[in-house]
């Protein structure tokens, strides 16, 4: 790694991060994440660039809450990326040019990071990190974070079926299906609001949403919204990713998952992924009793005072990652 070239001091920003950043900001992800993987004893590993299409969810997701900081010849040195989704925020990525690790950046853009959240009214802040990397764990535990559960993420096979999904309506239909997910999340946990982030993958064509209804017609009792697009730039498709999910009732998790494998199916895809918070263990006691296959773990990290929190009845998963 190359030595530090500065301060903090010699930074400039926070500055709106644009979709002219992407490739800036995807090599810094890459150089940066790379490593943080050789530091934990695995030379070998070279994480590779995210899809520009992923960059651009994330950027017009966040809106002001993506961020970048300059170097003194105007390069991105770092950047943060901070989604608030109704009272639920969250940061990431984000990362610091492997040559600025250790100025002081990391801890300026996180607090950027938190300082935007809070003005934005969050109820909730946080972040996910490797649950064995013990230096990032330190890291934010000494700018105020607690551990939380585990996010385990499980793979479902591909599965026969037909979906029902938000992009088969159109108008005023897909409208009122929208704010019918909002409904039931805002039932759910008061204050949550995943209505931009169903619009977005329509408008830029990432992916979809499973609607599980109680009848054809009937009532919404879940719905699964998910990426099938490659995660990482220049890979074929690979499996489908939910993002966010939400049901009613913790049995109606089943008949969800079942319609998400199908979608992977009809996706081309070989498998569904589903990121759980295992604070919710019927749904998990549920997903491993339809063969799902734990594939990684993350740790859930939130600042202290700012938890989050459980719904008294339901489900409600949100990935805190891209």
């Amino acid at each position: 790694m190359s030595a530090t070239v500065g301060t903090v001091r010699a930074i400039s920003g926070p500055h709106p991060m644009r979709v002219t950043d992407i490739d800036a900001v995807n090599r810094v992800f890459a150089d940066a994440f790379t490593e943080r993987y050789r530091r934990d004893g695995m030379a070998g590993v070279r994480v590779p660039q995210l899809n520009p299409a992923i960059w651009r969810f994330a950027i017009e997701g966040a809106r002001e809450g993506a961020m970048v900081w300059r170097d003194p010849a105007g390069e991105v040195a770092a950047f943060n990326v901070a989604h608030l989704s109704g009272n639920e925020g969250w940061m990431g990525p984000l990362a610091v040019r492997p040559e600025w690790q250790g100025s002081g950046v990391g801890k300026t853009i996180v607090r950027a990071g938190a300082a935007w959240l809070l003005a934005g009214g969050a109820q909730t802040i946080g972040l996910e990190t490797m649950p064995r990397t013990v230096e990032n764990i330190g890291f934010y535990a000494g700018l105020g974070y607690v551990p939380g559960p585990l996010t385990v993420t499980l793979t479902l096979d591909a599965g026969e079926g037909e979906p029902v999904t938000l992009g088969a309506l159109r108008g005023a239909e897909q409208a009122a299906a929208i704010e019918e997910c909002r409904a039931l999340v805002a039932r759910l946990l008061p204050g949550r609001d995943y209505s931009r982030e169903l619009r977005l993958t329509l408008d830029l064509a990432l992916g979809d949403a499973c609607l599980l209804r109680a009848s054809p017609g009937g009532a919404l009792r879940g719905f699964a919204l998910y990426h099938v697009v490659p995660l990482v730039e220049g890979r074929a498709r690979e499996e489908l990713r939910v993002l966010k999910l939400a049901v009613q009732d913790a049995k109606d998790l089943a008949p969800l998952a079942h319609m998400v494998a199908a979608a992977a199916r009809r996706a081309g895809t070989a498998r569904a992924a589903v990121r759980v918070q295992t604070g919710y263990r019927e749904a998990w006691d549920a997903l491993v009793g339809l063969g799902a296959r734990v594939r990684w773990t993350d740790l859930r990290m939130t600042l202290r005072g700012y938890p989050e929190v459980m719904p008294a009845s339901g489900v409600v998963f949100s990935n805190w990652e891209i």
